[in-house]
Protein backbone atom coordinates (compact mmCIF):
# COMPACT_ATOMS: atom_id res chain seq x y z
CA UNK A 1 0.00 0.00 0.00
CA UNK A 2 3.14 2.30 0.83
CA UNK A 3 4.29 2.40 -2.89
CA UNK A 4 0.65 2.87 -4.39
CA UNK A 5 0.00 5.68 -2.16
CA UNK A 6 4.00 7.07 -3.35
CA UNK A 7 2.81 6.76 -6.74
CA UNK A 8 -0.86 8.10 -6.91
CA UNK A 9 0.82 11.53 -4.84
CA UNK A 10 3.19 11.57 -7.60
CA UNK A 11 0.54 11.10 -10.33
CA UNK A 12 -1.17 14.87 -8.52
CA UNK A 13 1.75 16.51 -8.77
CA UNK A 14 0.71 19.01 -11.27
CA UNK A 15 -2.62 19.67 -10.32
CA UNK A 16 -1.42 20.18 -6.51
CA UNK A 17 1.36 22.68 -8.31
CA UNK A 18 -1.68 24.56 -10.32
CA UNK A 19 -3.68 24.75 -6.90
CA UNK A 20 -0.55 26.28 -4.97
CA UNK A 21 -0.27 28.85 -7.61
CA UNK A 22 -4.35 29.79 -7.36
CA UNK A 23 -3.51 30.59 -3.64
CA UNK A 24 -0.96 32.84 -4.49
CA UNK A 25 -2.86 34.92 -6.57
CA UNK A 26 -5.00 35.97 -3.95
CA UNK A 27 -2.93 38.75 -1.82
CA UNK A 28 -4.30 37.91 1.67
CA UNK A 29 -2.86 40.21 3.77
CA UNK A 30 -4.79 41.43 6.52
CA UNK A 31 -6.84 44.61 6.02
CA UNK A 32 -9.37 44.98 8.95
CA UNK A 33 -11.62 48.07 7.17
CA UNK A 34 -13.24 46.35 4.65
CA UNK A 35 -17.14 45.87 5.27
CA UNK A 36 -18.26 42.77 6.82
CA UNK A 37 -14.81 41.10 6.23
CA UNK A 38 -13.40 40.52 9.69
CA UNK A 39 -9.41 40.77 8.01
CA UNK A 40 -10.47 41.96 4.64
CA UNK A 41 -11.87 40.84 1.43
CA UNK A 42 -8.86 38.82 0.31
CA UNK A 43 -8.51 36.58 3.60
CA UNK A 44 -11.72 35.96 2.84
CA UNK A 45 -11.39 35.02 -0.92
CA UNK A 46 -8.24 33.19 0.00
CA UNK A 47 -10.56 31.40 2.52
CA UNK A 48 -13.45 30.27 0.05
CA UNK A 49 -10.70 29.36 -2.40
CA UNK A 50 -9.68 26.49 0.45
CA UNK A 51 -12.81 25.46 1.28
CA UNK A 52 -14.11 25.52 -2.42
CA UNK A 53 -10.71 23.49 -3.32
CA UNK A 54 -11.81 21.20 -1.24
CA UNK A 55 -15.15 20.53 -2.00
CA UNK A 56 -14.03 19.91 -5.30
CA UNK A 57 -11.88 17.18 -3.95
CA UNK A 58 -14.79 15.49 -2.50
CA UNK A 59 -14.82 17.16 1.35
CA UNK A 60 -17.87 18.58 3.19
CA UNK A 61 -17.26 22.11 3.62
CA UNK A 62 -18.20 24.41 6.83
CA UNK A 63 -17.26 28.37 6.34
CA UNK A 64 -17.73 30.38 9.84
CA UNK A 65 -18.09 34.15 9.29
CA UNK A 66 -14.82 34.65 7.66
CA UNK A 67 -13.55 33.89 10.64
CA UNK A 68 -12.22 30.04 10.02
CA UNK A 69 -13.53 27.29 8.08
CA UNK A 70 -12.88 23.57 7.56
CA UNK A 71 -13.15 21.19 5.59
CA UNK A 72 -13.73 16.79 6.66
CA UNK A 73 -13.75 13.49 5.08
CA UNK A 74 -14.46 10.53 6.30
CA UNK A 75 -16.32 9.11 9.40
CA UNK A 76 -16.07 8.06 13.19
CA UNK A 77 -15.70 9.41 16.42
CA UNK A 78 -11.75 10.49 16.19
CA UNK A 79 -10.72 13.07 14.16
CA UNK A 80 -7.53 13.52 12.50
CA UNK A 81 -6.79 17.35 12.53
CA UNK A 82 -4.47 19.19 10.21
CA UNK A 83 -4.37 23.02 10.53
CA UNK A 84 -3.44 25.94 8.18
CA UNK A 85 -3.97 29.26 7.84
CA UNK A 86 -4.37 31.10 4.52
CA UNK A 87 -3.40 34.67 5.47
CA UNK A 88 0.22 36.07 4.72
CA UNK A 89 2.38 38.76 5.94
CA UNK A 90 2.59 41.91 3.82
CA UNK A 91 4.97 41.40 0.61
CA UNK A 92 7.46 44.60 1.08
CA UNK A 93 8.54 46.28 -1.50
CA UNK A 94 7.95 44.32 -4.95
CA UNK A 95 11.48 45.63 -6.52
CA UNK A 96 13.15 43.42 -3.76
CA UNK A 97 11.12 40.63 -5.52
CA UNK A 98 12.70 38.52 -8.32
CA UNK A 99 9.27 37.73 -9.52
CA UNK A 100 6.06 39.33 -8.91
CA UNK A 101 4.98 38.03 -5.25
CA UNK A 102 1.13 36.96 -5.92
CA UNK A 103 1.67 35.25 -9.52
CA UNK A 104 2.53 32.10 -8.66
CA UNK A 105 5.68 31.61 -10.89
CA UNK A 106 7.48 28.98 -11.77
CA UNK A 107 11.00 28.82 -12.52
CA UNK A 108 14.31 26.47 -12.21
CA UNK A 109 12.28 23.63 -9.84
CA UNK A 110 10.69 26.34 -7.85
CA UNK A 111 7.61 28.05 -7.11
CA UNK A 112 8.10 32.07 -6.23
CA UNK A 113 5.27 33.91 -4.28
CA UNK A 114 3.64 34.72 -0.69
CA UNK A 115 2.96 31.80 1.16
CA UNK A 116 4.37 29.19 -0.85
CA UNK A 117 6.44 28.38 2.09
CA UNK A 118 3.95 29.81 4.58
CA UNK A 119 1.20 28.68 4.73
CA UNK A 120 -0.69 28.12 1.20
CA UNK A 121 1.62 25.76 -0.15
CA UNK A 122 2.47 23.55 2.47
CA UNK A 123 -1.61 23.39 3.79
CA UNK A 124 -2.32 22.50 -0.07
CA UNK A 125 0.21 19.88 -0.23
CA UNK A 126 -1.36 18.26 2.92
CA UNK A 127 -4.88 18.27 1.32
CA UNK A 128 -3.71 16.70 -1.64
CA UNK A 129 -1.94 13.93 0.89
CA UNK A 130 -5.58 13.31 1.89
CA UNK A 131 -7.21 13.27 -1.20
CA UNK A 132 -4.59 10.27 -2.44
CA UNK A 133 -6.36 8.01 -0.25
CA UNK A 134 -9.42 8.89 -1.20
CA UNK A 135 -8.46 7.67 -4.81
CA UNK A 136 -7.05 4.60 -3.11
CA UNK A 137 -10.27 3.63 -2.33
CA UNK A 138 -9.01 3.24 1.55
CA UNK A 139 -11.74 3.19 4.25
CA UNK A 140 -11.26 6.29 6.81
CA UNK A 141 -12.03 4.70 10.11
CA UNK A 142 -11.51 8.46 11.13
CA UNK A 143 -12.06 11.93 9.97
CA UNK A 144 -10.00 14.07 8.78
CA UNK A 145 -10.65 17.67 9.19
CA UNK A 146 -8.24 20.61 7.83
CA UNK A 147 -9.05 23.89 9.72
CA UNK A 148 -8.44 26.61 7.71
CA UNK A 149 -7.48 29.83 10.07
CA UNK A 150 -7.58 33.38 8.68
CA UNK A 151 -5.57 35.35 11.55
CA UNK A 152 -2.52 33.44 12.13
CA UNK A 153 0.18 36.10 11.64
CA UNK A 154 -1.57 38.93 13.98
CA UNK A 155 -3.96 37.75 16.75
CA UNK A 156 -5.05 34.21 16.19
CA UNK A 157 -8.89 35.81 16.36
CA UNK A 158 -9.67 32.39 13.74
CA UNK A 159 -8.88 29.52 16.09
CA UNK A 160 -9.98 31.15 19.02
CA UNK A 161 -13.22 32.02 17.46
CA UNK A 162 -13.10 28.43 16.69
CA UNK A 163 -12.74 27.27 19.92
CA UNK A 164 -15.53 29.66 21.18
CA UNK A 165 -17.74 28.32 18.94
CA UNK A 166 -17.16 24.74 20.80
CA UNK A 167 -16.20 23.16 16.79
CA UNK A 168 -15.07 19.63 17.55
CA UNK A 169 -11.74 19.56 18.87
CA UNK A 170 -9.02 16.92 16.96
CA UNK A 171 -8.26 13.70 18.97
CA UNK A 172 -4.70 14.47 17.54
CA UNK A 173 -3.05 16.16 14.80
CA UNK A 174 -0.78 18.27 13.25
CA UNK A 175 0.24 21.85 11.36
CA UNK A 176 2.58 22.16 8.03
CA UNK A 177 3.57 25.53 9.34
CA UNK A 178 7.07 25.02 10.23
CA UNK A 179 9.91 21.95 9.43
CA UNK A 180 10.78 18.89 9.63
CA UNK A 181 11.14 16.80 11.37
CA UNK A 182 8.73 17.29 13.98
CA UNK A 183 8.67 20.38 16.30
CA UNK A 184 7.49 19.12 19.77
CA UNK A 185 8.28 22.19 21.90
CA UNK A 186 7.42 26.31 20.45
CA UNK A 187 8.95 28.79 22.91
CA UNK A 188 6.06 31.46 24.64
CA UNK A 189 5.42 34.22 22.49
CA UNK A 190 4.62 37.71 23.67
CA UNK A 191 3.83 40.60 21.73
CA UNK A 192 4.08 44.04 23.80
CA UNK A 193 4.04 47.59 22.81
CA UNK A 194 6.00 50.25 24.45
CA UNK A 195 4.38 54.23 24.31
CA UNK A 196 4.53 58.05 25.27
CA UNK A 197 3.83 61.31 24.45
CA UNK A 198 6.02 62.46 21.49
CA UNK A 199 7.64 65.59 21.83
CA UNK A 200 10.41 65.69 19.08
CA UNK A 201 10.79 66.70 15.44
CA UNK A 202 11.44 63.52 13.64
CA UNK A 203 8.55 61.14 12.10
CA UNK A 204 9.37 57.51 11.35
CA UNK A 205 7.63 54.55 10.21
CA UNK A 206 9.68 51.28 10.23
CA UNK A 207 8.89 47.78 9.82
CA UNK A 208 5.42 46.01 9.30
CA UNK A 209 4.60 43.14 11.08
CA UNK A 210 6.10 42.47 14.83
CA UNK A 211 6.89 38.76 13.51
CA UNK A 212 9.68 40.13 11.07
CA UNK A 213 12.85 41.45 11.36
CA UNK A 214 12.57 44.76 9.45
CA UNK A 215 14.74 44.40 6.76
CA UNK A 216 14.60 48.44 5.66
CA UNK A 217 14.53 51.27 7.83
CA UNK A 218 13.59 54.89 6.02
CA UNK A 219 14.78 58.24 7.69
CA UNK A 220 13.33 61.49 6.02
CA UNK A 221 14.17 64.60 7.70
CA UNK A 222 16.91 67.69 8.60
CA UNK A 223 19.54 65.23 10.72
CA UNK A 224 20.49 63.18 7.19
CA UNK A 225 24.02 64.73 7.03
CA UNK A 226 24.86 64.18 10.88
CA UNK A 227 23.18 60.33 10.63
CA UNK A 228 24.95 59.76 7.10
CA UNK A 229 28.28 60.39 9.23
CA UNK A 230 27.04 58.11 12.00
CA UNK A 231 26.00 54.94 9.62
CA UNK A 232 29.61 55.64 8.01
CA UNK A 233 31.68 55.10 11.67
CA UNK A 234 29.40 52.90 12.78
CA UNK A 235 30.47 50.78 9.66
CA UNK A 236 26.26 50.07 8.55
CA UNK A 237 25.48 49.70 5.13
CA UNK A 238 22.63 52.20 3.67
CA UNK A 239 21.52 54.32 0.35
CA UNK A 240 20.87 57.83 0.03
CA UNK A 241 18.25 59.07 -2.03
CA UNK A 242 17.75 63.01 -1.97
CA UNK A 243 17.06 63.94 1.54
CA UNK A 244 16.41 59.88 2.12
CA UNK A 245 18.76 57.49 3.83
CA UNK A 246 17.42 53.99 3.66
CA UNK A 247 19.43 51.68 6.12
CA UNK A 248 19.69 47.82 4.93
CA UNK A 249 19.47 45.11 6.76
CA UNK A 250 18.15 41.26 6.37
CA UNK A 251 14.63 40.07 7.46
CA UNK A 252 13.74 36.68 8.31
CA UNK A 253 10.85 35.67 11.05
CA UNK A 254 12.08 37.07 14.51
CA UNK A 255 11.63 33.28 15.56
CA UNK A 256 15.11 33.30 13.66
CA UNK A 257 15.96 36.77 14.62
CA UNK A 258 19.17 36.08 15.49
CA UNK A 259 19.98 35.21 12.15
CA UNK A 260 19.08 38.39 10.71
CA UNK A 261 19.69 42.11 10.60
CA UNK A 262 17.71 44.51 12.09
CA UNK A 263 17.60 47.75 10.39
CA UNK A 264 15.59 49.32 12.89
CA UNK A 265 17.74 49.34 15.43
CA UNK A 266 20.06 49.75 13.37
CA UNK A 267 18.82 53.63 12.77
CA UNK A 268 17.91 53.93 16.40
CA UNK A 269 21.37 53.25 17.32
CA UNK A 270 22.57 55.76 14.72
CA UNK A 271 20.02 57.95 15.95
CA UNK A 272 20.79 57.81 19.85
CA UNK A 273 24.23 58.27 18.51
CA UNK A 274 23.69 61.77 17.29
CA UNK A 275 21.89 63.06 19.94
CA UNK A 276 17.84 62.94 18.33
CA UNK A 277 15.95 62.93 21.89
CA UNK A 278 13.26 60.08 21.66
CA UNK A 279 12.37 58.05 24.71
CA UNK A 280 11.54 54.80 21.79
CA UNK A 281 14.48 55.68 20.21
CA UNK A 282 16.77 55.16 23.22
CA UNK A 283 14.91 52.59 24.25
CA UNK A 284 15.22 50.43 21.21
CA UNK A 285 18.99 51.38 20.99
CA UNK A 286 20.19 50.92 24.45
CA UNK A 287 18.08 47.82 25.62
CA UNK A 288 17.71 45.59 22.66
CA UNK A 289 20.74 47.15 20.37
CA UNK A 290 21.82 44.36 17.98
CA UNK A 291 21.50 42.23 20.65
CA UNK A 292 18.59 39.24 19.51
CA UNK A 293 18.52 37.17 22.81
CA UNK A 294 17.89 40.32 25.39
CA UNK A 295 20.32 40.00 27.40
CA UNK A 296 19.81 43.42 29.21
CA UNK A 297 16.33 42.03 29.71
CA UNK A 298 16.54 38.65 31.02
CA UNK A 299 20.29 37.38 30.88
CA UNK A 300 21.45 34.00 29.57
CA UNK A 301 17.88 33.13 29.19
CA UNK A 302 18.04 30.01 27.61
CA UNK A 303 17.33 25.71 28.42
CA UNK A 304 18.63 23.15 27.02
CA UNK A 305 14.78 22.00 25.14
CA UNK A 306 14.00 25.11 23.03
CA UNK A 307 17.75 27.49 23.27
CA UNK A 308 17.72 31.20 24.27
CA UNK A 309 15.24 33.79 24.23
CA UNK A 310 14.70 36.09 21.45
CA UNK A 311 13.55 39.40 21.03
CA UNK A 312 12.92 41.67 18.12
CA UNK A 313 11.83 45.11 17.55
CA UNK A 314 9.33 44.76 14.55
CA UNK A 315 7.70 48.02 14.33
CA UNK A 316 7.92 51.66 15.51
CA UNK A 317 6.16 54.92 14.95
CA UNK A 318 6.83 58.12 15.76
CA UNK A 319 3.94 60.75 14.39
CA UNK A 320 2.33 63.69 15.75
CA UNK A 321 2.79 63.52 19.61
CA UNK A 322 2.98 59.82 19.45
CA UNK A 323 5.43 57.32 19.63
CA UNK A 324 4.86 53.06 20.10
CA UNK A 325 7.93 50.44 19.75
CA UNK A 326 6.80 46.73 19.05
CA UNK A 327 8.94 44.01 20.38
CA UNK A 328 8.24 40.48 19.65
CA UNK A 329 9.51 38.31 22.07
CA UNK A 330 10.15 34.18 22.34
CA UNK A 331 10.61 32.62 25.40
CA UNK A 332 12.54 29.45 26.37
CA UNK A 333 9.96 26.97 27.67
CA UNK A 334 11.07 26.29 31.15
CA UNK A 335 10.71 29.80 31.92
CA UNK A 336 8.21 31.66 33.29
CA UNK A 337 6.93 34.79 31.50
CA UNK A 338 6.11 36.61 34.35
CA UNK A 339 10.24 37.27 34.60
CA UNK A 340 10.33 38.45 31.05
CA UNK A 341 7.58 40.95 31.48
CA UNK A 342 8.48 42.05 35.21
CA UNK A 343 11.98 42.84 33.61
CA UNK A 344 11.02 44.70 30.97
CA UNK A 345 8.37 46.95 32.93
CA UNK A 346 10.57 48.26 34.64
CA UNK A 347 13.32 49.06 32.32
CA UNK A 348 10.05 51.09 30.50
CA UNK A 349 9.30 53.06 33.26
CA UNK A 350 12.97 54.14 33.25
CA UNK A 351 12.55 55.13 29.83
CA UNK A 352 9.37 56.71 30.72
CA UNK A 353 7.50 54.53 28.50
CA UNK A 354 3.96 52.74 28.81
CA UNK A 355 4.25 48.93 28.85
CA UNK A 356 1.07 47.25 27.04
CA UNK A 357 0.82 43.62 26.16
CA UNK A 358 -0.46 42.82 22.55
CA UNK A 359 -0.78 39.02 22.67
CA UNK A 360 0.61 36.32 24.30
CA UNK A 361 0.51 32.37 23.63
CA UNK A 362 1.99 30.24 26.34
CA UNK A 363 4.23 27.77 25.53
CA UNK A 364 3.82 24.16 24.46
CA UNK A 365 5.69 20.56 25.16
CA UNK A 366 4.56 17.39 23.52
CA UNK A 367 6.51 15.09 25.03
CA UNK A 368 8.74 12.83 22.28
CA UNK A 369 7.43 9.41 23.39
CA UNK A 370 3.48 10.41 22.74
CA UNK A 371 2.02 8.19 20.28
CA UNK A 372 1.65 11.28 18.08
CA UNK A 373 5.38 12.16 17.71
CA UNK A 374 6.44 8.55 17.73
CA UNK A 375 4.23 7.68 14.32
CA UNK A 376 5.16 11.21 13.05
CA UNK A 377 8.86 9.92 13.57
CA UNK A 378 8.39 6.65 12.55
CA UNK A 379 7.00 7.47 9.03
CA UNK A 380 9.48 10.76 8.03
CA UNK A 381 12.77 8.42 8.69
CA UNK A 382 11.33 5.38 6.71
CA UNK A 383 10.88 7.83 4.01
CA UNK A 384 13.54 10.00 4.04
CA UNK A 385 16.36 8.16 6.26
CA UNK A 386 17.07 10.88 8.24
CA UNK A 387 16.84 11.56 12.00
CA UNK A 388 13.69 12.23 13.26
CA UNK A 389 14.11 13.75 16.59
CA UNK A 390 12.03 16.02 17.43
CA UNK A 391 13.20 19.93 17.68
CA UNK A 392 12.38 22.79 19.21
CA UNK A 393 11.24 26.19 17.65
CA UNK A 394 10.47 29.59 18.32
CA UNK A 395 8.16 30.20 15.95
CA UNK A 396 4.38 30.45 16.91
CA UNK A 397 2.36 27.75 15.10
CA UNK A 398 -1.57 26.16 15.28
CA UNK A 399 -0.36 23.23 17.25
CA UNK A 400 -0.20 25.62 20.93
CA UNK A 401 -4.04 26.02 19.86
CA UNK A 402 -5.10 22.37 20.48
CA UNK A 403 -3.97 19.80 23.01
CA UNK A 404 -1.89 16.70 21.04
CA UNK A 405 -0.77 18.63 18.25
CA UNK A 406 2.81 19.50 16.60
CA UNK A 407 4.08 21.30 13.94
CA UNK A 408 5.32 19.11 11.19
CA UNK A 409 6.95 20.32 7.79
CA UNK A 410 7.35 21.39 5.83
CA UNK A 411 10.85 23.05 5.09
CA UNK A 412 13.16 19.81 5.03
CA UNK A 413 16.39 19.44 6.50
CA UNK A 414 19.20 21.91 4.14
CA UNK A 415 16.71 23.47 2.19
CA UNK A 416 15.95 27.38 2.47
CA UNK A 417 13.86 28.72 5.19
CA UNK A 418 12.13 32.04 3.07
CA UNK A 419 9.47 32.89 4.84
CA UNK A 420 8.33 36.12 5.69
CA UNK A 421 10.77 36.89 3.23
CA UNK A 422 11.35 38.79 -0.49
CA UNK A 423 11.05 35.97 -2.67
CA UNK A 424 9.51 33.88 -0.72
CA UNK A 425 9.70 30.27 -2.86
CA UNK A 426 8.99 26.48 -2.01
CA UNK A 427 11.00 24.13 -4.09
CA UNK A 428 8.12 21.63 -6.31
CA UNK A 429 10.27 18.37 -5.41
CA UNK A 430 10.14 19.15 -1.89
CA UNK A 431 6.19 20.02 -2.32
CA UNK A 432 5.55 16.63 -3.74
CA UNK A 433 8.23 14.95 -1.09
CA UNK A 434 6.38 16.78 1.77
CA UNK A 435 3.02 15.57 0.73
CA UNK A 436 3.77 11.97 0.44
CA UNK A 437 5.20 12.00 3.73
CA UNK A 438 1.96 13.49 5.13
CA UNK A 439 -0.10 10.63 3.40
CA UNK A 440 1.90 8.05 4.77
CA UNK A 441 1.45 9.80 8.21
CA UNK A 442 -2.27 10.06 7.68
CA UNK A 443 -2.41 6.44 6.48
CA UNK A 444 -0.76 5.62 9.72
CA UNK A 445 -2.36 7.80 12.22
CA UNK A 446 -5.72 6.12 10.90
CA UNK A 447 -4.34 2.75 12.02
CA UNK A 448 -3.87 3.61 15.62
Amino acid sequence: MKQDILNKVESLQGEMISSIQGAIKIPSVISEKEGNYPFGENIDKALRYMLDLCESLGFKTVYKDGYYGYAEIGEGEEIIGILGHVDVVSEGSHKSWKFPPFEGVIDDGKIYGRGTQDDKGPTISAIYAAKSLVDLGLKLNKRIRFIFGTDEENLWRCINKYKENNEEIPTYGFTPDAKFPIINAEKGLLQVNLSCKSNNDINLSVGESLNAVPGKAIYIGKHINILKKELDRLKYEYIVDGNKISINGKSVHSAVSETGINALTRLCIALNNIGVESNTVKFLAEVIGEDANGQNIVKNCEDDISGKLTVNAGKLLIKDDEEIAGLDIRVPVTYKVEEVVSNLKKLAEKFQLKYEEYDFLDSIYIPKDSLLVETLRKVYEEETGLDGSPVSSGGATYARALDNCVAFGSVFPGSPKTEHQANEFAIISDIVKASKIYALAIYELLKI
